[in-house]
Parts: structure tokens; sequence; C-alpha cells
């Protein structure tokens, strides 16, 4: 069975759910990048100071503290699974969109290579492997790349002819 193309071919309806329902998950998706931005200020030193807290530093104009085992592995599982989710969802439909065999196989990969550099790289950072908040920045970077583009992917060739319901 070719899947190559296929989103060219969908009823207007479905290409229409599957426009709302991208659009949806990528506002959520980057709601989520504010969050981190927000609490990490983008930075591995902020990244660091996110998990195992700054109580050391008596100029922070925010206090954080280490995070308990029971925190991180909340936030680790979470985000493992629900990011999986998001990404086999928007994987299935990027299967079906007209692109180059190896650039699809590696967006369709590569964010499931980096939720774990990314969350595993995290919780070891939060074990005391200082040096990984630089994995677990550019793997973050990566993902977040792999999804834009193949989100700017699947709308495009969603949208390439014109979406009217009778």
């Amino acid at each position: 069975m070719t899947l190559n193309g296929r989103i060219e071919t969908f009823p207007k309806e479905l290409k229409l759910l599957i426009a709302a329902f991208i659009v949806v998950l990528s506002v959520g998706f980057y709601t989520g990048l504010l969050f981190v931005s927000e609490t990490s200020a983008n930075s591995p030193h902020g990244i660091e100071e996110q998990y195992l807290g700054n109580e050391d530093d008596l100029d922070a104009k925010i206090m954080k503290f280490k995070k308990n085992e029971k925190q991180m592995l909340t936030l680790v599982h979470g985000h493992i699974l629900s990011m999986s989710i998001i990404f086999f969802l928007t994987g299935l439909v990027l299967i079906t969109t007209r692109l180059n065999l190896k650039l699809k196989l590696f967006l369709l990969i590569e964010p499931f290579v980096s939720i774990i550099l990314t969350f595993g790289g995290v919780f070891l950072l939060w074990k005391g492997m200082l040096w990984i908040k630089y994995v677990v920045m550019f793997s973050g970077l990566l993902m977040t790349l792999s999804y834009t583009l193949a989100v700017l992917i699947i709308l495009k060739q969603l949208l390439k002819s014109s979406v009217k319901l009778r």
C-alpha cells in the first residue's frame, strides 16, 4: 500500500478535521514551549536551575528549589507518554504526505529519539550529570524544529487544494 501523497486524495471533510487537529495541537505544543522559556530562560544554566534549584544564589530574583524524586518521575513520565502520543499522531498524518523518503523517515523517528534524550537527560541532570544540560537543550531544539517542519509540510499539503464543504 502506497501512502506517499495520499493526503491529497482525502475528502475535504477529513482534510479540515486534520488541519483543525494540527492547529490546536500546535497551540498546545508551542504554549508548552512558552512555559519552558518562562521557567528556564531557554539557557543551559536555566535548565539546570529549574531542576536543581538555586537556593545558593542569594541574588536570585525567583527562588527555586531542587525537585524531589516524585516530582521528577511525574514530570519525566508525563512528558514521555504525552509527547509520544503527539508525535505518533502527527507521524500518522505525515506518512500520507508527498515527501522525500529520507526526510520523511527523519521527521517520523527523530522526535522519539529527542523525547528520550530530552527527558532522560533532564532526569540525569537531576541525578547530577551536569553536562547533559547541553544535550537536553540541543535535543529539545531539534524536537521543536522537527515538529515545526512536519506541521508546515502537513498544513501546506492539506491546504494545497481549497477546503470547501458543500
